[in-house]
């Protein structure tokens, strides 16, 4: 009887001791998978650092060598226009010279000149505000004969220096998603520990609608944190 007494003991202290090991793992798994996933934003409106503006325009005629002579007075026109207003040779490029023959697909009335040069003058230069100023003054080639079939959506503003903005950017990005995981683990009475794992996103550059110039930069961060 005395053995059995000491038999039935051990066997349930081990079995105590079996399930206080179970909990205790069983717990610490728990805790160990406890994790919260935030985001973090980070935004710039930085000013465009290139422009590409291309100044279209056509000239239309009967005699095709004639023709060539009048598209060429007219892009110089243009040329020294620019040059007039402070660009420079180097950013100032004859772009593409088209020739089409308007008698050759015409399907009721013959049009009144059998050809049409369309030519184009390219801008590209880093003296973006020279081209905001230069845009709204192209009615002064009208004193030269020179009608441009440009239009504002031709110009381009483009931004360059997106690889110098993204470190900075990250690591506000960064910080303001550990603001926001570490709001969430005070209020849920946990200790904020260490980055599970973490993407930078993607970054998007969008234009002002009524300044195009401007551009806006911004960066989404998803981080998991992980909660003790």
């Amino acid at each position: 009887m005395k053995n059995n007494f000491w038999g039935m003991l051990v066997l349930s202290l081990a079995v105590f001791g079996a399930g206080l090991c179970t909990y205790s793992g069983i717990k610490h798994f728990s805790n160990k998978d406890r994790s919260v996933t935030v985001k973090g934003l980070s935004t710039r409106d930085v000013v465009a650092d290139e422009a590409v503006w291309p100044l279209n325009f056509s000239v239309s005629g009967n005699d095709l060598a004639s023709l060539y002579s009048e598209q060429e007075k007219v892009a110089k026109a243009v040329h020294d226009f620019l040059i007039g207003k402070g660009f420079t040779e180097e950013d100032i490029r004859q772009g593409n010279v088209s020739v089409n023959d308007n008698w050759s697909d015409y399907y009721s009335r013959r049009p009144d000149y059998r050809y049409t040069i369309r030519a184009t003058v390219v801008v590209n230069t880093k003296d973006v505000e020279r081209v905001r100023k230069t845009n709204g003054s192209q009615s002064e080639l009208l004193k030269h004969g020179v009608i441009l079939n440009s239009n504002e959506w031709s110009l381009h503003y483009q931004f360059n220096g997106l690889n110098e903005l993204k470190p900075e950017m990250v690591e506000e990005a960064t910080k303001n998603a550990r603001a926001v995981a570490q709001k969430f683990a005070d209020d849920a009475g946990c200790k904020l520990g260490s980055i599970k794992n973490a993407n930078q996103g993607q970054f998007s550059v969008e234009t002002d609608e009524y300044q195009p110039w401007i551009k806006h930069v911004r960066v989404v961060t998803t981080v998991a944190y992980q909660l003790d």
